[in-house]
């Protein structure tokens, strides 16, 4: 037990380590299993195997592009917006120390905690976020080869577990359901991603929030952040809409993402999702503290899949532990007790000849 707790940690401190390469190489990875039964119902329709890759990477390349177009012109419109707001900000700063020294706060406190509060602070953080984006266009970059061979690799996948079934079977097995395990997890938070998004822009556009686009985007990213993902997503909003309209606005976008957001994210999606993958709520919760402290914010959107890939190496593919995947599963639904009348119906009648 020693032994092996020691090699977990150095194992894991690796893959810390070189997170910068395996967080893109999994995203890439997902992104393929999620769209090769596309290339496949292609070849299955006579499309050749390098007209249907093709295709594939071409898609899903223009996905990935549209989207960092838009989260980069978007991040630069803040940029520009923010200093229109320097001077309410201030404003809100001084009632804010206001009504704590009414309260009794002291005043060195109170200018220790309203010292971090500064407007241009913000202004400085987006223009860094902004300035660095030469960083995000170079991990686009291979994040786009990556898919490229990936894409060209999967057309062979069938042959390969094929031949690893030789020797694993079970391996093999484990293999297939985690790759639909993370389709139909993919299918259900893209979806309920999608009805968010779409909730939140045209209720931020309705109130008048800037850049509702924007925020109805990082609604729909953050959905894949289990349970939490929504907190995450109501603080930009939620603040821009304080510097914009003060406290009713502030108030108001909190209340309609509690109850878009928080009902939709945290009790009823996350039913579905440990329906579809086999995961229990507290282990998905579990999951998604680690692979963020581990990977960082690109483990923490993509910390389902990777603990589904975890338990299908670890759990699925060897018979001795499948009692972990037991204690760690979602439970199935318990079969409803039949009715009264149901069981008079299932009854045998008295009258009713036997044998």
């Amino acid at each position: 037990m020693l032994l092996g707790a020691a090699s977990a940690v150095v194992l894991l401190a690796g893959v810390q380590a070189t997170a910068w390469l395996v967080g893109p190489v999994f995203l890439a990875l997902i992104i393929v299993i999620a769209v090769s039964p596309v290339q496949g119902r292609l070849r299955r329709r006579g499309w050749p195997s390098w007209l249907s890759t093709l295709v594939l990477v071409v898609l899903v390349w223009g996905l990935l592009v549209v989207l960092a177009l838009v989260i980069v012109v978007s991040l630069v419109r803040l940029a520009e917006l923010l200093p229109q707001y320097a001077g309410r900000a201030d404003q809100l700063r001084q009632a804010m120390t206001s009504s704590l020294q009414s309260l009794g706060v002291a005043p060195d406190a109170l200018q220790e905690a309203v010292s971090g509060l500064n407007p241009s602070a913000v202004v400085d953080a987006i223009g860094a976020v902004v300035a660095g984006l030469s960083w995000v266009v170079t991990s686009l970059v291979f994040l786009l080869a990556l898919l490229l061979f990936l894409g060209v690799e999967a057309g062979g996948m069938d042959r390969r577990l094929a031949a690893v079934a030789e020797d694993r079977p079970d391996l093999t097995v484990a293999l297939r359901s985690f790759a639909g395990g993370t389709r139909r997890y993919l299918v259900v938070t893209t979806v309920f991603g999608l009805i968010v998004a779409v909730l939140d822009t045209i209720a931020l556009a309705i109130i008048g929030i800037p850049l509702a686009v924007l925020w109805g985007l990082l609604s729909f990213i953050t959905n894949y952040i289990p349970n939490v993902g929504f907190v995450i997503g109501v603080i930009p909003p939620a603040l821009l809409a304080l510097l914009s309209g003060g406290w009713p606005d502030f108030l108001l976008v909190l209340g309609l993402y509690c109850v878009l957001n928080f009902v939709v994210q945290s009790l009823i999606q996350p039913r579905f999702v440990g329906d579809s993958v086999g995961l229990s709520m507290t282990v998905t919760f579990v999951a998604l503290v680690f692979w963020a402290w581990l990977l960082g914010p690109l483990g923490a959107l993509l910390a389902i899949p990777l603990t589904l890939l975890v338990k299908a190496l670890l759990v699925d593919a060897d018979p001795q532990a499948r009692w972990a995947g037991a204690l760690g599963g979602s439970l199935e639904r318990e079969p409803r007790a039949p009715r009264h009348s149901e069981l008079d119906v299932l009854a045998p009648s008295p009258l009713t000849p036997r044998g």
